[in-house]
């Protein structure tokens, strides 16, 4: 039956919902990470691997949700995911021992890797394919907002407990479970269904990887992997370095990460095309690795709030630059194989979202500024990379 307009807006607005919510889950634990590394004395080694493990659990999953999708269903594979997040927060808001959290942090990886795919695909069975890049980004804009607004709310919220905003988002989430199974309706048919039971395989990802490793793409997914490990790595460590070397609360910390963002944001909306339009793609993935590597440098000899916030707010800006540049050179380059690049973009994040953490929380323990030069020193790797790589290698594959 079609769907009227506005059941489709309302559907949307509920799926935006669900995106913006998982990605609030996610910022939140960034503000209150001291508190908890404090008050249940873990070291900075079990906080980096605590942030790993939602990376880890995201990426083992993602192949497989990606195809339960087509296989069971949006709907279905939406809902679930929303249960399985609001179940992770609530075990991280009563966590007592460090396994809990471990528990958690895995279970709300497995929640993003369904949610993300399940929502793509229903924006894409309600949009035309007109107004469908408009809707995906809505969806983008839902993500970033979440990154954004969550560690403010955190921030803010912790101000009552420093468990608190976990039973907030295990509540909302609960709210969005709710709404998403009055309120969605299954796109695909019970034919189209039985159909992609007989047809969908399940990802194929030792393969990619092998392919991945081909020298044509190999050198861009290697700078894809710097940019995830580097930025991994000073957000980690930016709130434990904040709270043991200035002693910042969590609202402070909110504060710088949450103005960081919101500029980093608008600069990106405002003149991101201009500059690569001026300079080109990969200049500006040079020039953001040269300014990313020397921030980090110079986070380690800071001491004044406000200086902190414009260090801050500039690292923060050259990375909210980089992704994108980044992104539209492999999508440009890639030509007939969109779908195998774009996934390999994403394993390779999450590759670097799980080592840059680990190591970062490592170093941490011996000395609070080791993370940070190591972020320089990889950045300055990936620069170094990105000067042997010729422009025309995926063109002409």
């Amino acid at each position: 039956m079609q769907k009227t307009i506005k059941e489709q807006r309302m559907e949307l607005l509920i799926l935006l919902s669900n995106i913006f919510i998982v990605f609030l889950g996610v910022g939140l634990v960034i503000p209150v990470m001291p508190a908890f590394m404090n008050s249940m004395n873990l070291s900075g080694k079990t906080m980096g691997y605590l942030i790993s493990a939602f990376a880890t659990a995201q990426l083992i999953m993602s192949p497989f949700a990606g195809s339960w999708v087509d296989r069971y269903g949006r709907k279905r594979i939406i809902v679930i995911g929303l249960v399985v997040f609001s179940i992770s927060e609530l075990i991280f808001a009563l966590g007592t021992h460090v396994s809990m959290l471990y528990i958690s942090r895995c279970l709300g990886g497995i929640s993003a890797a369904f949610i993300m795919p399940g929502v793509t695909a229903y924006i894409a069975d309600i949009t035309s394919i007109e107004n469908r890049p408009k809707a995906m980004g809505y969806m983008s804009a839902a993500i970033s907002t979440g990154f954004i607004i969550g560690p403010g709310i955190s921030g803010f919220v912790a101000g009552y407990g420093i468990r608190m905003p976990f039973f907030v988002a295990s509540a909302v989430g609960f709210l969005a479970f709710i709404s998403s199974i009055f309120f969605l309706r299954e796109t695909l048919s019970k034919e189209q269904i039985r159909e992609n039971s007989l047809a969908v395989k399940e990802g194929n990802f030792i393969s990619d990887m092998k392919k991945s490793l081909n020298p044509v793409y190999l050198v861009a997914f290697i700078i894809v992997f710097v940019l995830a490990f580097g930025l991994s790595a000073y957000e980690t460590v930016f709130t434990l370095f904040s709270d043991h070397k200035f002693g910042f609360t969590p609202r402070d910390i909110a504060q710088i990460i949450t103005i960081s963002a919101i500029f980093g944001a608008i600069v990106q909306i405002s003149m991101f095309g201009k500059i690569v339009n001026v300079i080109g793609e990969k200049r500006l993935i040079q020039l953001c690795l040269i300014i990313g590597g020397i921030l980090a440098v110079v986070s380690t000899v800071i001491s004044s709030y406000i200086v902190i916030l414009i260090v801050t707010c500039l690292i923060f800006l050259a990375f909210d630059l980089l992704r994108p540049a980044l992104t539209t050179f492999l999508s440009k380059a890639a030509q007939k194989e969109q779908g195998f690049v774009a996934g390999m973009n994403s394993t390779y994040t999450s590759l670097g979202n799980i080592a840059g953490p680990a190591m970062a929380g490592v170093l941490f323990d011996i000395n609070i500024n080791y993370p940070y030069l190591l972020a320089a020193v990889v950045m300055v790797i990936g620069l170094c990379i990105s000067v042997m790589w010729k422009e025309n290698r995926l063109m002409e594959s």
